[in-house]
C-alpha cells in the first residue's frame, strides 16, 4: 500500500497552497463578505484570480475546462483549497456547484451541458439544487417529497416549497427535485432544469444561519405553477432519486475534503498562538492542558485525512463507496468540529472574536454535521448495513 503522492500531485498541492495563502487569504477581510456569503462582486474577483492562476475546476473533466483529476487527486487539492473558506469559491469547486457539475457531466444531454454546464465551469454562473423541504416535506427522508410536477402537454407544472436551498439567491439556474405526475400516475421523483429568474419561481426570503461562506446563502423557495418544458428534464422521468445518489456520494466526500482544509487552518492558527503566548512562566503549548488538545487535533486530522483518501481511492477503483462515504462523512464532520472547538479554546478570549479566522471556521464547520445527511442518519444507515451483513 503506497501512501506517497506523485511529484506532479505534490507540485499541484504546493501550487494551490501558495495561491490560497498569497492571493485568497488576504481577501478574507473584504467587506463584500456578507452574512449570506461573498457577494457577486467578490465572487467574481475570486474566480478571476483562480482563472489567471490556472486553478479553476479541479473536479471537472478537461473537456469542460477542468483539471480532470481523479478522486484521490481531488482529495489533496480540495483540502488545500479549503484552507481558506473562500478558496473553493475562487477555484469554482464549492458546494452546491461542484456537485451539480458532477451530476450534469454524468446525466445531462449535450444540449443541456452546452446551455447550463459550460457557463458554470467557466465561472460565469452559479447554480442551486432544490431538494430539501420544510415540514411535512422531504428532509433527511426523501420519500416525504411533497413538491409536484404535473405533466400538461409538452410541459411540467411545478408547485411546492423548498428551503435551505444553498446559493439560490443569484443562481443562474436551478436543479429541482419534484414528484412527477403523468396522466394521474405518480412516476416518482424527477429532476428538472430551470433558468433563473423565472415566472413561478420565487425566493421568499434568505435564511439567517450560523455559516456565512456559501455564495448566495440559504433561501426559502416557492414554486407557483412553474412551467418547465419536457426538454429540460435532467435525465429520465422518475429516476430523480437514482441520480441524487450519483451526485451525493462524491459531493459528500468533497465536503469532507474542503472542511478538512478549514480544520487544518484553525489548528495551525491555534498552534502558532500556543507556541508564542506565555502564561505561568512558559508558552501555552508546554502546558499539558493546551498541548494535549493540539495533540488530539493532530490525531483527528490525520485519521480524517486517511479516511477521506481511502474513500476517494475506492471511488477511483469504480466502487460505489456508499458505506465508506457515510462513515467518513460522520468521522470528518465530527472530527473537524472537535478540531475547530479545541482551536477556539486554545485561543482563549481571542477565539470567540473575529481577530482570527477561527471564529468563522467554528461557526461554519458546525453545520457540516448536518449538511449532506446528519451524523444520525448516516449512523442509522451504517447500522442497517451491519444488520444485513449478519443476516
Amino acid at each position: 500500500m503506497d501512501f506517497s503522492l506523485s511529484p506532479e500531485l505534490t507540485a499541484l498541492q504546493e501550487r494551490v497552497g501558495t495561491f490560497i495563502s498569497e492571493q485568497i487569504i488576504p481577501m478574507e477581510a473584504d467587506p463584500r463578505r456578507t452574512p449570506h456569503g461573498p457577494d457577486a462582486g467578490l465572487r467574481a474577483d475570486l474566480v478571476s484570480k483562480a482563472r489567471d492562476a490556472g486553478l479553476l475546476n479541479p473536479q471537472v473533466s478537461r473537456e469542460f475546462g477542468g483539471m480532470g483529476l481523479s478522486h484521490l487527486e481531488k482529495a489533496v487539492v480540495l483540502e488545500a483549497a479549503g484552507y481558506s473558506m473562500l478558496g473553493p469559491i475562487a477555484m469554482n469547486c464549492a458546494a452546491p456547484d461542484e456537485g451539480n457539475m458532477h451530476l450534469m457531466e454524468a446525466v445531462a444531454t449535450e444540449a443541456q451541458k452546452a446551455r447550463w454546464l459550460r457557463p458554470m465551469t467557466e465561472g460565469r454562473t452559479r447554480s442551486c439544487f432544490c431538494m430539501t423541504e420544510p415540514h411535512p416535506g422531504a428532509g433527511s427522508d426523501p420519500a416525504l417529497l411533497k413538491t409536484t410536477a404535473v405533466k400538461r402537454g409538452d410541459r411540467f407544472v411545478i408547485n411546492g416549497e423548498k428551503w435551505l436551498i444553498t446559493g439560490a439567491d443569484g443562481a443562474a439556474f436551478a436543479i429541482i427535485m419534484a414528484r412527477t405526475i403523468v396522466d394521474g400516475e405518480d412516476l416518482g421523483a424527477t429532476m428538472f432544469l430551470c433558468d433563473l429568474p423565472a415566472s413561478g419561481f420565487t425566493i421568499s426570503r434568505c435564511m439567517d444561519s450560523m455559516d456565512s461562506s456559501f455564495a448566495g446563502g440559504h433561501a426559502v423557495v416557492k414554486f407557483d405553477n412553474l412551467e418547465i418544458p419536457e426538454t429540460d428534464v435532467l435525465g429520465e422521468v422518475g429516476k430523480g432519486f437514482r441520480y441524487a445518489q450519483v451526485r451525493l456520494v462524491p459531493a459528500r466526500l468533497t465536503h469532507c475534503m474542503r472542511w478538512l482544509g478549514a480544520a487544518q487552518r484553525a489548528h495551525d492558527i491555534a498552534t502558532r498562538h500556543a507556541a508564542q503566548r506565555e502564561a505561568f512562566g512558559q508558552t501555552l503549548i508546554r502546558h499539558e492542558g493546551v498541548g494535549f488538545m493540539l495533540a488530539d487535533n493532530e490525531i483527528d486530522l490525520h485519521l480524517t485525512r486517511l479516511g477521506v483518501r481511502h474513500c476517494a481511492w475506492l471511488l477511483d477503483q469504480g466502487e460505489r463507496g456508499s458505506f465508506e462515504s457515510s462513515m467518513i462523512k460522520v468521522q470528518a464532520s465530527e472530527a473537524c468540529f472537535r478540531v475547530a472547538d479545541r482551536a477556539v479554546q486554545t485561543l482563549g478570549g481571542m477565539g470567540v472574536t473575529r481577530e482570527t479566522e477561527v471564529e468563522r471556521i467554528f461557526r461554519d464547520i458546525r453545520a457540516f454535521r448536518i449538511y449532506d445527511g446528519p451524523s444520525e442518519v448516516h449512523r442509522w444507515s451504517i447500522a442497517r448495513r451491519l444488520e444485513r451483513r449478519i443476516a
